[in-house]
């Protein structure tokens, strides 16, 4: 044997992983099995192996190293088996019992996953168990979650619980078997589930591994499904196998096989071995092993899969096998036997359970066999529950409930009734007693609710009965019933995963939420916090509580007519009485009872005429004592063999006479029974043993009990009396008494018997003349009652000074003892009222019986007010009443009178002197002299009239301007006050802060601080929520809020930024303020002045047909100084541009021409072609009073005789240099001839070239105009709001999904329009077809929300939403051709071009023309920018407006900004016109009832928002439509916004018209140089001919002529 000798560490990198993890690559995991019975574990790195075919001698040496690194200080090496490491015969051996004898190949191994080997060193040993093979270290989070201890059923039940939800997952070919064999030493669970191994995925460690089952992740599979839920996931917490095998014993065994493996993998687990090692580190490691499997194993488990768990040294104390078959038959029941899983209802065995070798379907007994044996085999109450939970309660208060929010039950009420006197629950607890597997419960206590959780029975839960389960009806005798029935019911509740089990799987736990609701179902949830809630189903139908409390209570009675038998008949033969009956008196339900004379129960007779006594609380009426009465008769329901019949005792109480009792009579055959003044009894009470029969003896003394406490009189002590039983309780009768006398502090009443008479009794109190036991007594209600406690009452009542009787107190006592005396009803007065005799007048004590013949006693006592004055107080009910006053007003008139120190009034004897002040500074507010004072006709109230209130401090306590008036007498009797609110007189003036001067004023401006402080005639502020009226007159308010407006809290109106001069320079503004019809501020202003003067020299006279160039003007201010304020801001909303109009000649007025600083630059302005005075008037865009006129003496210049030359500019019609057709004539020789045309020609091209120079310039202004323009615009849009942008993006989304949706209906205009639209906009001035069409109806709108959208689309129809809209009759015209015969010409017009385009038009459709619609010419709204019409709201007869009243729908429409420009050619708008034509004076409401309500006043139609229509003239529309076309959803721009895309269009037009003429003037340019170029060629020619002619003449030719003058001047 080779020595074991530890290797040497080399240098080379290890290419083995110690510990950690490494993301280099894969890592091979193996487990080593040792031959000497050792194991340890091996990761190898793949990137630092040479190669994936590794020698067997080089991995044997890795195993090796590792083996002395791991196992130097666990052991020492002399006490472990020698390992022949260098053995010839030495390989290794896979799971698959694969052998490795030379190469260990790693692809044949999966990485990250541990694989098992075993190494044989050829030594011929070997082991079966393989120390610290399995690592147990649990999640250390766990250990605190352990369950407390729990019985040995409890422990074996876990362990059963895993095979159960093993074996569940067999195919329908696998035996599902569980075999459980308990023996002295061994306990043994053996299931054919899946099985374990030593695979990671399956691996058997997780089986003893705390934490590691992956069992308990299933648990949301078994949330849901069909009851009774038969999905054993009941894994919860990971440890329920090793702490119940550790519970049961000592040490265990884990044997496990899958069909993968051929082998048997143990696991071995020692309670001393795992408490040893679960030191700090809370490392357990156990031993291990691999076997093959026994033939008993594979018997049990045919398709070779199966986990057994064997217990040694089990603690088995006086085990009882048969009950524990029975227990756990009971557990398990719906696995052993069910009959809901199959779909044919017979019972079949879903799971096979023995117990020692018995199955336990063939056993009988248990719980749950015998309950069902005995049930009433009737229609069962079932009920299905779905539990989730409140988002937001459970999340919160329940975070362990946030993966799990839902669980459902199923509640199956079963009935046992009562057969032949005997309730069936009796029989079940005597029979399960018999058989030795008693609770110790008896009938009362025995559990009415049993839970299964997934079919497992949950052995602890032995709830009462659930709260919908509770009768409700406690009165009566239905209600009695009721109660009995109830008792008969139990519920067998099955659960899904849902609900969450307590750690010993015994109950549900206590503290889930789910678990909560289920205790409390029945109950009202609260209606806020609720954390639970509840869905209710009954064969599929939804319920309330209420309805199942109804069907529950239905369902009882059923079981109850259908199978109780109280009592099958009596032991004579019955009296049958059909009808007549007083069932409500006698409690019974049925039309028919028999009548009995003697019946036989409990083993005892009851009779006629038997004396009985009837316990306290036996039934209802018996609830204070004892019930002594004679049996009359028995009565039985219905017929007998019936089932559901009552039993009832009829009984007549000992105070009732004999002729007062029951009756049964029989005349002519026919029966009937009156009850009369007898009792009713259920004849359960013998069944509780609560009706005893009575002797002779007993029931006389009953008798003459009875005689004795016959009543007669009511009497109240004397205090003689009273101080014999020790008590202060004499009444002051026999004379008045001043008010404060102290009252007794207790009144004793008696009731007196018949032979009491008190002048012939005793002075001293005698008991035998008070009674002091009940008696019987007769009420209104029930004609006979056996009173249990009677009751006296007293009541005290005051008849004051107003002859009104009030009522002080009442009481009701019952009888009590004071110093031996019996029979006392002592009233509490003095110290329950120590205060009564206070107020004056005559008070009454009446003590007496209800409902009885007794005469009551009635005691009266005088009681007088105290002489001395004490207080004051206002003799009416103001005290709390606050007044409201004006300063310079009077206060109402008011009252006063005195009253003594207890409140009682006291006459005045003269009228006092006093003032009247302010509580909050002294000052007196009204003056005695100037009041007027009378006395009343009694003296009793002095009346006060005319108080005026003067007072200027009314500051000091506003806002609420509340105080205290106290009226002070001058004889320094005491004061009296009273809540006031003084109020600010009227609005008198108003004072401005700061005061606004001239110089503040330029148009545009905002007046940035100023404060209207408002006062009344006394100097106080005005309170805040006066409202006055602003009259303004060249001012406007910013804010849009109206002329009307509010004083604040402190008393002034803040205008600050508010103001806004609208008008001129120079004018004059004023601001008035109105507080009804009375002016209390005025200031008149003027607005600084301004003047345009014209800063450059501009010449008297020019030449026809030129122009002026570089004008300036400016605007100066009164000083003569320029104004560098005017400048053209568009980005801040400074508009100042300068307009040049001439009524003479034609100028473009649309041009403008900004400011700089306060001047203005006019490039050029064209002068006419006719001679005379030209005048053109230059002006203020915005402000026409800034204007000046400018004169201009036109001279004509001589016009060229050669050749018609113009000189065009781009809004004429010229022809330009057209060459002359007229020949020319030989004067004098040829050659002077040839010389004329040439000078002529000359002149032309220098004419020519002049004048396009001059055009050329006009082109260069025209490009600098465009330029800034283009400038100018780019300006506008980067100054637009942001939120503005937003919105119109959002409308443009919504207006495209309008536009798409007008656009797929084909064949149709608007659809065509909407298309064509695309490419060319509407309204396009250079398009002939679109100029002039406006626009299609439901796009040239938008709402602000969509119901109202849809609402007036509806109204309007398809038809005129896509209507076009077109500007005259004239543009509608030229749409449409007609053939001869009238027929539509497809061919021509707009049918034409929408063919070119691929889009016929073959449908009618509706053109509206602007210029032929009636406008509204009501006005408009003030201040408005979307000019909403000003329609008067509608108003009821009560002067409101109806409720629910919107608007109009002509005003809720809102038109886009390009659209607010859209004129006719007199001026209206698209609202007042198109818009009014559709919709009129239609009303809109919230709801269909509003616009219901205001129907008559609606004479235009009106709309609702929830689909009402109204059409006018009594057409209503019913039913619903959806329309495809409606107004598009968008914001409202700004008013800022609006105003910049209103300079922005007129930008883009003025830019249009520069382009025009710039398109113009190129043309000419063009034009003339071709005629330039003609006139050269021309010119040449005509000198190529002189050339020849002009050898020798005296004029000398110059060839360079020609070139100068291409290069002549332009």
């Amino acid at each position: 044997m080779e020595e074991e000798v530890p290797p040497q560490r080399g240098k080379k990198r290890s290419i083995v992983e110690i510990s950690g993890h490494n993301d280099l690559g894969a890592i091979y995991k193996f487990k080593i099995l040792l031959p000497n019975g050792t194991s340890l574990g091996l990761n190898l790195h793949e990137h630092k192996l040479s190669n994936l075919l590794m020698p067997l001698q080089e991995f044997i040496g890795l195993v090796r190293t590792e083996y002395f690194r791991t196992h130097r200080q666990l052991e020492s090496p002399g006490t472990r088996q020698k390992i022949m490491w260098k053995s010839k015969d030495i390989f290794l051996v896979d799971a698959s019992e694969n052998r490795m004898k030379h190469t260990v190949n790693f692809r044949n191994f999966e990485p990250h996953k541990c694989h098992i080997l075993q190494l044989n060193d050829g030594s011929g040993q070997s082991a079966d168990t393989f120390k610290n093979m399995w690592d147990l270290t649990p999640d250390t989070d766990l250990l605190a979650e352990l369950p407390e201890e729990y019985a040995f059923e409890t422990a074996l039940a876990d362990l059963i619980d895993n095979s159960l939800q093993a074996v569940w997952s067999n195919g329908t070919s696998e035996r599902r078997l569980i075999s459980v064999d308990i023996v002295e030493d061994r306990i043994s669970i053996f299931d054919s589930g899946p099985g374990m191994d030593g695979s990671d995925e399956n691996s058997i460690v997780k089986w003893g591994k705390m934490g590691a089952s992956l069992h308990r992740s299933s648990k949301a599979q078994a949330i849901g499904g069909k009851p009774p839920y038969l999905k054993p996931f009941f894994g919860m917490f990971g440890y329920g196998g090793p702490i119940a095998s550790m519970h049961l014993g000592r040490c265990a065994l884990v044997s496990s096989k899958t069909k993968e493996s051929k082998k048997v993998y143990t696991l071995h687990l020692e309670r001393e071995a795992l408490l040893r090692s679960s030191g700090s580190d809370l490392t357990w490691r156990t031993s291990g092993g691999i076997r093959n499997p026994s033939e008993e194993e594979t018997e049990k488990s045919p398709h070779g899969t199966f986990t057994k768990v064997e217990i040694f040294k089990p603690k088995i104390e006086r085990l009882n096998v048969f009950q524990l078959q029975r227990k756990l038959k009971d557990i398990y029941f719906p696995y052993i036997q069910c009959d809901e899983v199959c779909d044919t209802g017979k019972t079949n065995t879903p799971v096979e359970f023995q117990v020692n070798g018995l199955d336990l379907a063939e056993i009988d007994g248990g719980e749950v066999g015998t309950t069902n044996l005995h049930s009433s085999n009737g229609p069962e109450f079932v009920l299905q529950l779905r539990f989730y939970g409140n988002q937001d309660n459970v999340a919160t208060k329940s975070p362990g409930l946030r993966s799990f929010q839902e669980a459902n039950a199923r509640l199956k009420c079963v009935y046992f009734p009562i057969v032949e006197g005997k309730e069936n629950l009796e029989t079940i607890l005597e029979k399960l007693e018999a058989e030795g597997c008693g609770t110790n419960e008896n009938y009362d206590t025995f559990s009415r609710v049993s839970i299964r959780r997934l079919g497992r029975l949950l052995p602890d839960a032995r709830w009462s009965r659930l709260p919908f389960m509770e009768h409700k009806l406690k009165k009566g005798d239905k209600g009695q019933l009721l109660k009995r029935c109830c008792r008969r019911v139990k519920c067998f509740i099955d659960t899904d995963a849902g609900f969450n089990p307590t750690p010993s799987k015994t109950d549900l736990a206590h503290h889930n939420p789910f678990t909560k609701a289920l205790k409390d179902f029945g109950n009202k949830p609260p209606e806020k916090g609720r954390e639970i809630n509840v869905e209710i189903l009954r064969d599929g139908k939804s319920l309330t509580i209420l309805q199942l409390e109804k069907e529950y209570l239905d369902w009882i009675s059923q079981m109850h007519d259908l199978y109780d038998e109280e009592i099958d008949s009596g032991e004579d033969q019955p009296v049958i009485v059909v009808g007549s009956l007083n069932k409500k008196q006698l409690g019974i339900s049925s039309d028919v009872v028999r009548v009995h004379e003697i019946i036989r129960r409990k083993g005892k007779s009851w009779k006629r005429g038997q004396k009985i006594k009837v316990l306290k609380g036996a039934c209802p009426g018996c609830h204070k004592s004892n019930v002594f009465a004679t049996l009359e008769y028995i009565l039985l329901e219905g017929f007998q063999g019936d089932a559901g019949g009552e039993a009832r005792l009829i009984c007549r109480p000992l105070s009732l006479p004999d002729e007062d009792g029951c009756i049964l009579a029989v005349d002519d055959g026919a029966a009937s029974f009156d009850c009369r003044g007898s009792l009713s009894l259920p004849i359960s009470v013998i069944d509780s043993g609560k009706c005893l029969a009575v002797e002779s003896s007993e029931w006389l003394f009953q008798l003459e009990k009875q005689r004795q406490k016959a009543p007669s009189t009511i009497d109240i002590l004397s205090e003689r009396h009273c101080l014999e039983l020790e008590v202060d309780g004499a009444l002051p009768v026999d004379a008045p008494v001043y008010a404060g006398q102290v009252p007794p502090k207790e009144i004793v009443a008696v009731v007196r018997p018949a032979s009491f008479v008190s002048s012939s009794a005793s002075k001293n109190l005698d008991q035998k003349y008070i009674i002091k036991d009940n008696f019987a007594s007769k009420n209104l209600d029930q004609k006979y009652i056996i009173k249990d406690n009677l009751e006296l009452s007293m009541e005290v009542k005051l008849m004051d000074g107003t002859k009104d009787t009030k009522h002080i107190y009442s009481k009701c006592v019952t009888p009590s003892s004071r110093n031996g005396f019996h029979g006392l009803y002592i009233f509490p007065l003095g110290c329950k009222f120590p205060q009564l005799f206070q107020k004056a007048g005559v008070y009454t004590f009446t003590v007496f019986l209800k409902g009885s013949s007794f005469k009551s006693c009635e005691k009266r006592v005088l009681v007088k007010a105290l002489p001395k004055v004490s207080s004051w107080r206002f003799s009416s009910d103001i005290q709390n009443t606050v007044y409201s006053v004006r300063a310079g007003s009077c206060l109402p008139p008011f009252s006063i009178a005195c009253y003594d120190s207890y409140e009682n009034q006291i006459p005045f004897t003269s009228i006092p002197e006093f003032i009247i002040k302010s509580n909050w500074n002294g000052v007196v507010l009204a003056d005695f002299d100037k009041m007027k004072l009378e006395l009343s006709s009694d003296n009793l109230t002095l009346k006060v009239k005319d108080v005026l209130i003067e007072s200027s401090d009314l500051d000091r306590i506003r806002p609420s301007y509340a105080t205290t008036l106290v009226i002070c007498p001058r004889d320094e009797l005491p004061s009296i006050s009273v809540a006031c609110e003084v109020n600010p007189g009227p609005l008198e003036r108003a004072i401005a802060q700061p005061p606004v001067s001239d110089n503040q004023l330029l148009p545009g401006c905002v007046i940035e601080e100023l404060v209207l402080e408002m006062f009344d005639a006394f100097g106080n502020h005005a309170r805040e929520g006066l409202e006055v009226q602003f009259h303004v007159d060249g001012f406007c308010f910013q804010d849009h809020n109206g002329l009307k407006r509010k004083v604040d809290d402190r008393g002034c109106i803040d205008l600050s930024g508010l103001l806004r001069v609208t008008t001129g320079y120079g004018k004059n503004v004023s601001l008035s303020v109105l507080s009804g019809n009375k002016v209390v501020f005025k200031q008149e202003l003027q607005t600084e002045k301004r003047e345009l003067r014209a800063a450059s020299i501009v010449p008297q006279s020019c030449a026809a047909g030129s122009q002026l160039e570089n004008i300036v003007f400016e605007i100066i201010n009164s000083k003569g100084e320029v104004d560098e304020t005017v400048h053209e801001e568009e980005k801040h909303g400074q508009f100042h541009t300068l307009t040049i109009i001439s009524d003479s000649f034609y100028l473009d007025g649309s041009v403008r021409f900004a400011f700089r600083n306060g001047r203005c630059i006019i490039p050029t302005i064209p002068l006419p072609r006719k001679q005379g005075d030209f005048t053109f008037l230059a002006a203020h865009s915005c402000h026409p009073e800034l204007s000046l006129a400018v004169k201009v003496s036109v001279v004509e210049v001589p016009k060229v005789k050669q050749e018609d030359v113009q000189l065009q500019y781009p809004n004429e019609n010229m022809l330009l240099l057209q060459d002359s057709p007229a020949p020319r004539h030989v004067e004098n020789s040829l050659v002077e001839s040839l010389m004329n045309d040439e000078k002529e020609i000359e002149d032309d091209i220098c004419k020519i070239g002049l004048f396009i120079g001059d055009n050329e310039r006009k082109l260069e202004l025209l490009h600098k105009q465009k330029g800034d323009i283009e400038q100018s615009i780019e300006k506008l849009q980067a100054s637009a709001e942001y939120d503005s942008f937003n919105n119109h993006r959002g409308y443009l989304s919504k207006k495209e999904s309008v536009m798409r949706c007008i656009e797929k209906k084909d064949k149709s205009a608007a659809a065509f329009f909407c298309n064509l639209s695309r490419e060319i906009p509407f309204q396009d001035p250079l398009s002939q077809l679109m100029k002039d069409i406006v626009g299609v109806v439901a796009l040239l709108a938008t709402v602000r929300i969509n119901p109202l959208g849809r609402m007036l689309a509806e109204y309007l129809g398809e038809d005129q939403m896509l209507a076009v809209v077109c500007r005259s009759y004239e543009a509608a015209s030229k749409l449409e051709k007609y053939e001869w015969d009238g027929k539509v010409d497809r061919e021509h017009a707009l049918y034409a071009v929408a063919k070119t385009f691929g889009k016929p038009i073959n449908d009618r459709f509706l053109v509206i023309c602007l210029e032929n619609i009636r406008p509204y010419i009501g006005g408009f709204q003030d201040n408005d920018p979307q000019r909403k019409l000003n329609i008067p709201n509608p108003i009821l007869p009560t002067g409101e407006m109806p409720p629910g009243f919107l608007g109009y729908a002509v005003n809720m429409v809102d038109l886009e900004s390009h659209h607010l420009l859209t004129r006719t050619t007199a001026g209206h708008g698209l609202r007042e016109t198109l818009f009014y034509c559709l919709f009129g004076e239609l009303q809109v409401y919230q709801t269909r009832e509003d616009m219901k309500k205001a129907c008559f006043y609606a004479r235009h139609g009106a709309v609702s928002l929830d689909g009402g229509i109204m059409k006018g003239n009594g057409v209503i529309s019913f039913g619903c439509r959806e329309p495809q076309i409606w107004f598009p959803v968008a914001n409202l721009e700004s008013p800022k916004n609006v105003r910049i895309l209103e300079v922005m269009e007129e930008k883009r037009t003025s830019l249009r018209l520069v382009h025009n003429e710039i398109g113009k003037l190129t043309k000419i340019i063009n034009k003339a140089q071709k005629k330039l170029k003609k006139k050269i060629s021309r010119c040449r020619k005509l000198m190529d001919r002189l050339e020849p002619c002009m050898k020798g003449h005296y004029l000398e030719y110059n060839t360079n002529t020609i070139n100068s003058l291409e290069n002549s001047p332009k």
